[in-house]
């Protein structure tokens, strides 16, 4: 039976796509666009979650003190406050990531595409070549899982680490090194 899918034009996109399809990652919501502080500020207590953030990050004011300010869009806030707001604002805003399940990094995958090491290159998941199948469970996810949280995990980044920290954990460094130069993958975990 298939399992989830990944497609892409590296086999680093094609790992990204496999991920974002089962959690969704760090971003920032669209209607977080506010610049100036009264505007943030009136934002965030338009909402419980935004109250939450305020107090969260130490802004402790009277309810008389925050009519105030937002009754005036030029009242003299102090910087420390602005930054508390701005602080309060840009930790709302931002969802997330949901962690990295561990159906995917204990997964088996079957890579297809063009794979070489050393000498041997030749398309993987066809009638000529069965898919690159990597055992996920015997690699070291840390490094992609940091990446991930902090919303830092390019294609490129994921491609990198997964070859050092999956595929060599699980079946060794190849003949010399893998390199995936083709411009087609999909990637499955079961």
């Amino acid at each position: 039976m298939a399992g989830p899918t990944g497609r892409g034009d590296s086999l680093g996109a094609a790992l990204g796509d496999l991920l974002r399809s089962q959690v969704t990652p760090r971003h920032r919501l669209s209607s977080y666009t506010a610049k100036h502080w009264h505007a943030q500020l009136s934002q965030l207590t338009a909402t419980h979650r935004g109250h939450q953030a305020l107090e969260d990050a130490g802004l402790h004011v009277t309810t008389k003190t925050l009519v105030n300010w937002l009754s005036d869009a030029e009242y003299n806030v102090r910087r420390n406050y602005r930054d508390l707001i701005h602080t309060a604002y840009e930790n709302t805003a931002i969802v997330p990531a949901d962690p990295i399940p561990d159906h995917i990094k204990r997964g088996q995958y079957e890579i297809s595409g063009v794979v070489r090491t050393g000498d041997d290159e030749r398309t993987r998941g066809t009638v000529d070549a069965a898919p690159l199948r990597i055992d996920g469970s015997r690699g070291n996810w840390d490094e992609i899982e940091e990446l991930w949280l902090a919303g830092e995990l390019t294609d490129d980044e994921f491609e990198d680490h997964f070859i050092d920290d999956v595929i060599v954990e699980d079946i060794g460094e190849g003949t010399d090194g893998w390199e995936f130069p083709g411009a087609s993958y999909s990637v499955e975990v079961r």
